[in-house]
């Protein structure tokens, strides 16, 4: 079952059980699919790649809401975006830990053959894709500056 067929059967699930923050959640999922479908040289098909980049993002967005949130005080907005966060998660692969991600970036390293810092492009290139969904761009980037210098 595609990851958007998924998406849409969860919709339903929620709406029947009267779970407002779940459906709330996966409507702005379901939104974000729409706005990239119909935007302007889109093609009308999204692969699921194309769609945990889309969530990627949201899950990205309800963070940075939810941080500003409650250094603002405002403890009730901020758990609204982290409940929404919670229900929008369990579609991202799992995340790799820190040696994990270690361990893939020496392997990707070898595999390009870098040698240094000058290198950095050539791996983060390759490590974005291989590495999509598991880990945070920042995070990859000050991994591979690490390894390399």
């Amino acid at each position: 079952m595609s990851l958007e067929l998924q998406i849409n059967n969860d919709i339903k699930n929620a709406m029947l059980a009267k779970e407002k923050v779940r459906l709330t959640a996966l409507r702005a999922i379901k939104a974000a699919i729409l706005l990239a479908k119909t935007a302007e040289g889109a093609s009308h098909e999204l692969s699921d790649a194309d769609l945990l980049r889309i969530i990627q993002k949201l899950v990205k967005q309800r963070r940075e809401s939810a941080e500003i949130y409650k250094q603002n005080g405002r403890e009730d907005l901020a758990g609204n975006e982290l409940a929404e966060l919670s229900f929008m998660e369990p579609y991202l692969p799992k995340t790799l830990s820190g040696e994990e991600l270690e361990a893939a970036l020496r392997q990707i390293i070898s595999q390009t053959g870098a040698s240094g810092p000058s290198d950095m492009g050539k791996v983060m290139g390759v490590a974005t894709k291989q590495l999509a969904g598991q880990a945070d761009g920042r995070q990859i980037s000050e991994t591979v500056k690490k390894l390399l210098s």
